[in-house]
């Protein structure tokens, strides 16, 4: 089993801790004009989707020994208007540098969606997931 950490440090800010010790912020400072200081949580879970994926499709590619220079993600994300503020639909849009047949892409992002990724695995249930992916040579 798997252990993270929240800690609440002031009005709306808090940090969160994976098993490993790192950290991020979350939330915004307690000031009259909050700032977000950190990253809103909801967002986090649109990079967490993003970020699962990414690394797959990474490791499908490299294990193909493609010419795989980056890996760029957008993640667009819907939510219900209303508390609790559910996300609806996320949209992951790869751009994707290298010399690989879009082909292989593909691939690579449908194994993620269907067999690797938990993140996604885990969203998919009630949420509605789409990719596409554009090639950059």
């Amino acid at each position: 089993m798997k252990t993270a950490h929240v800690k609440w440090v002031e009005g709306n800010l808090m940090v969160g801790s994976d098993s490993k010790g790192n950290s991020i912020v979350v939330g915004f400072s307690p000031d009259r004009e909050p700032q977000w200081s950190g990253v809103r949580a909801s967002d986090l879970l649109m990079i967490s989707a993003a970020s699962c994926s990414t690394h797959d499709v990474a490791n499908i590619l490299n294990k193909q020994k493609q010419p795989l220079e980056s890996i760029n993600v957008e993640v667009k994300g819907e939510q219900m208007e209303e508390a609790p503020y559910k996300f609806t639909k996320l949209h992951l849009h790869f751009v994707v540098k290298g010399d690989i047949p879009p082909e292989k892409v593909a691939k690579a992002i449908e194994l993620s969606e269907e067999k690797y990724c938990s993140v996604i695995n885990t969203l998919k249930a009630g949420v509605d997931i789409t990719t596409d992916f554009e090639v950059i040579a």
